[in-house]
């Protein structure tokens, strides 16, 4: 018999994208038996009527998320799950028919603790499509290879996952990290007590990018801020990426005080031609239209700098509500 799998699915506010990311949750070709469990962080904008109507025709138990937190929604859904295999979704992406099939496979015959696939990002809107051509290049976002490799391999994290229920209960499941690193933080602790993570490219889903540039420099402050989180809690680093956009952050503001102050002005205008040259590289690497490659390279440069004030702003904040999980 095929081992049982729940699907945790944490939400908020999810009504856009809701209906077909389980749409395509609903036509998985799995031969064994799988449950959809919802986390709902008290949405108001029609997501908790959909998961009711849902509930009441298909294998989908709705559970409560006070707390609102993906972390929270997460521990609270893997608590209420039955299976013996969890998959964790996420709400702004579709998933192949055989997303599921694919995810235990890759687990039973790798022995590895957890496996997952890239993270492909697809629009249909211009805004969203320019940020989908940002994230396909590493000089936009960075060399993880949940977002480029092309083989299956052993890495630091892969988009979303699948463990066993029981390694998630022995190793630790997600912590109450302010911010929105728990994916990463989970297989960091993971790795550090002796697990594996292999990333498997046939393992497909289609992530649905932001689509406009408020909701764009909103999430990749979160995410700047959430590595600050992972280092307060972890006293390191997952890897050195993060220090890119950081770097850039800081070196913008020390080139405009030095040229205000001193007027030494060199060093800020060589960090902006190299900069320029960079966003100009992915730009003209996007294809289509000068439109798009205009926003591509104007995406590339909000995701770049929201990232590194993220991460600035949550390293100068202190450890604060961190403090508890430093070991």
């Amino acid at each position: 018999m095929p081992p049982t799998v729940s699907i945790i699915l944490p939400v908020f506010n999810e009504a856009e994208s809701l209906d077909s990311c389980l749409a395509s949750l609903q036509s998985q070709d799995y031969g064994g038996a799988v449950e959809i469990v919802v986390a709902d962080g008290g949405s108001t904008d029609g997501t908790r009527q959909r998961l009711e109507t849902l509930d009441e025709r298909a294998e989908l138990i709705l559970v409560d998320n006070p707390r609102r937190r993906q972390w929270a929604g997460l521990n609270l859904a893997a608590e209420a799950a039955t299976g013996e295999i969890l998959i964790r979704i996420d709400g702004h992406s579709t998933y192949a028919p055989d997303y599921v099939s694919r995810s235990v496979a890759a687990l039973l015959e790798s022995g590895a603790t957890a496996v997952g696939g890239r993270m492909i990002p697809r629009s249909a809107t211009p805004v969203g499509n320019a940020v989908a051509s940002a994230m396909a290049t590493p000089w936009a976002v960075g060399p993880a290879r949940y977002r480029h490799q092309d083989h299956r391999s052993l890495v630091d994290t892969v988009y979303l996952g699948a463990f066993r229920k029981a390694d998630f209960h022995r190793l630790g499941g997600y912590r109450d990290l302010p911010g929105v690193a728990e994916d990463a933080d989970l297989y960091y602790r993971w790795r550090s007590q002796g697990a594996s993570v292999l990333l498997d490219p046939s393992i497909r889903s289609t992530y649905r990018p932001r689509d406009s540039w408020a909701a764009v420099s909103r999430q990749y402050f979160r995410y700047g801020w959430g590595k600050a989180d992972m280092l307060y809690a972890n006293r390191v680093f997952p890897s050195p990426r993060p220090l890119a956009p950081l770097g850039l952050v800081v070196g913008l503001a020390t080139g405009a005080l030095l040229a205000v102050v001193w007027s030494l002005r060199w060093p800020l205008v060589a960090l902006l031609a190299a900069w320029g040259a960079v966003l100009a590289w992915v730009g003209l690497g996007a294809g289509g239209g000068f439109a798009h490659r205009l926003r591509t390279l104007l995406a590339t440069g909000l995701m770049q700098v929201s990232y590194g004030i993220g991460l600035l702003a949550g390293v100068a904040r202190g450890p604060g509500p961190r403090r508890h999980l430093q070991s």
